[in-house]
């Protein structure tokens, strides 16, 4: 199966519609949107201690911090592009420098992994970043962050993910047929408004199931 390549970027102007691709996407005032997978105890507080210490780097930039880069798992990154990251990084303990032992080495291993399946989806390995950022450096931080944001603004904007998503039909979800919304059944199509003897009124008059008259408190008697 061949790799998907990205296609053509689409954008809206004024008079209509401009096709830009490939390094031409880099029009004016597109800001790239970056999602970082950051360990707690180093690069946590490395990009802290860039923000403390007021270095300029840019604020596109988005972190979700996790224990430790170990706990990264490949779908944590795809489901990065899918909501609309232009890239991603992933950063964390040096070697020999985790916290819990050998998470950054697991991490390390998956990344070269998903190197090779990103190509096989399609995507540019160059907008995923990894990096060893230790607490005390900030200053490895900030440099990190301004030259992927610079790299991911020269690629353009990331629409691969949502073009191929977007190509599914009905036909090849298996539970298209299946009404799988949270939504409570209204009043009038509960479950047991059609059983028989629900309409009959109040006091136990009226027919019963079987079709005989209902019992009265004579005929009990």
């Amino acid at each position: 199966m061949s790799a998907v390549s990205e296609p053509e970027r689409t954008m809206r102007a004024e008079g209509g519609e401009a096709t830009v691709a490939g390094d031409a996407a880099t029009m004016a005032g597109f800001e790239p949107r970056i999602t970082a997978f950051v360990c707690n105890w180093c690069t946590y507080t490395g990009a802290d201690l860039a923000g403390t210490s007021r270095l300029h780097m840019a604020s596109n930039v988005r972190i979700i911090r996790l224990p430790c880069t170990g706990r990264i798992d490949h779908v944590f990154l795809v489901k990065a592009f899918e909501r609309g990251a232009d890239g991603v990084i992933v950063s964390g303990c040096h070697p020999a420098d985790c916290h819990y032992t050998a998470g950054n080495y697991h991490a390390r291993r998956r990344f070269g992994v998903f190197r090779e399946l990103l190509s096989f989806m399609g995507v540019d390995p160059e907008r995923l970043t990894f990096s060893w950022v230790s607490a005390s450096e900030g200053a490895k931080w900030a440099d990190v962050v301004n030259e992927t944001v610079a790299r991911v603004r020269r690629l353009g904007p990331f629409d691969a993910y949502h073009g191929l998503a977007g190509a599914a039909t009905p036909a090849d979800d298996p539970f298209a047929a299946y009404d799988l919304s949270d939504e409570e059944p209204s009043g009038e199509d509960q479950p047991g408004d059609d059983r028989p003897g629900d309409d009959r009124p109040e006091g136990g008059s009226g027919p019963s199931p079987d079709g005989d008259p209902a019992p009265t408190p004579e005929s009990a008697s």
